[in-house]
């Protein structure tokens, strides 16, 4: 007898491209739906900030930069001012976001490519941000997406685990994954398809035990069935590192109540 996954693995199996891509924008727009105040939960103000404070995300949590972000950038407020900074106050201010001391170096270094290259304004072209230092795509494309309004696909850890559980790739290469993700969908949605499954994996598919029995995407995901499938025991698993689940109408009712 096949369990609950094997049955989702299954009926997915002879799926077509054509069924693929409308699946996948099926999926994007329950997210949508599901998680209508989905954006960017790091703080900033400036593209400079939300630079810096993407790189400083690596190996930890939003929350965790953004306790520490508003000291440094009071310290820091521009690249100028970075660049110039006595190594060890800044590793001060960046501590508890861990590795400190690279990222200390890594901020500092590129500040003062921003300044001697960009007159300390922060480029907003792929190419040119990849080239700085410690600036990956993925941060890239966050920068693109959520300062310069430049739509980007951010492949991070939760955006590869869950692509790869809705079928959507098979790819661990974040740059392939990147490739054969995006095109699934139209450019103009792929910051905020970002986001979506970002919110999706932090709150309810967990990377070790999903929460399946509480999830929106059981009918479309291939993968339905490898976490838990008890829909309170599911509920229960549930996290909200920054704002909580809500849908439209539970939105409704809150702002009549107010």
């Amino acid at each position: 007898m096949l369990t609950v996954a094997e049955k989702s693995a299954r009926k997915f199996a002879k799926e077509t491209p054509l069924g693929r891509t409308r699946r996948a924008r099926k999926i994007h727009r329950i997210l949508a739906e599901v998680y209508p105040n989905a954006k960017c939960e790091l703080d900033f103000e400036t593209p400079f900030q939300l630079l810096i404070a993407t790189v400083l995300s690596a190996q930890t949590t939003d929350i965790r930069v953004n306790s520490v972000t508003p000291s440094l950038f009071a310290a820091f407020p521009d690249a100028h001012a970075l660049a110039v900074a006595n190594l060890i106050e800044v590793e001060e201010h960046i501590r508890s976001t861990g590795f400190y001391r690279a990222k200390a170096r890594n901020i500092v270094k590129l500040a003062n490519e921003l300044v001697d290259e960009y007159d300390g304004e922060v480029p907003n072209k792929l190419e040119k941000l990849v080239k700085l230092a410690g600036v990956g795509r993925k941060t890239a494309n966050v920068v693109l997406g959520n300062a310069f309004d430049t739509p980007g696909l951010t492949v991070d850890t939760h955006m590869g685990r869950l692509a790869r559980r809705f079928g959507w790739t098979e790819e661990t290469d974040p740059v392939k994954a990147e490739h054969e993700i995006a095109a699934l969908f139209p450019k103009r949605d792929l910051t905020m398809l970002s986001h979506r499954v970002i919110f999706h994996g932090r709150r309810i598919c967990h990377s070790r035990k999903p929460a399946c029995g509480a999830c929106p995407l059981s009918a479309l995901c291939p993968s339905f069935g490898i976490g838990e499938l008890d829909p309170e025991k599911a509920r229960a698993m549930l996290r909200f590192e920054m704002a909580p689940l809500a849908t439209p109408a539970e939105e409704a009712a809150s702002e009549d109540g107010q």
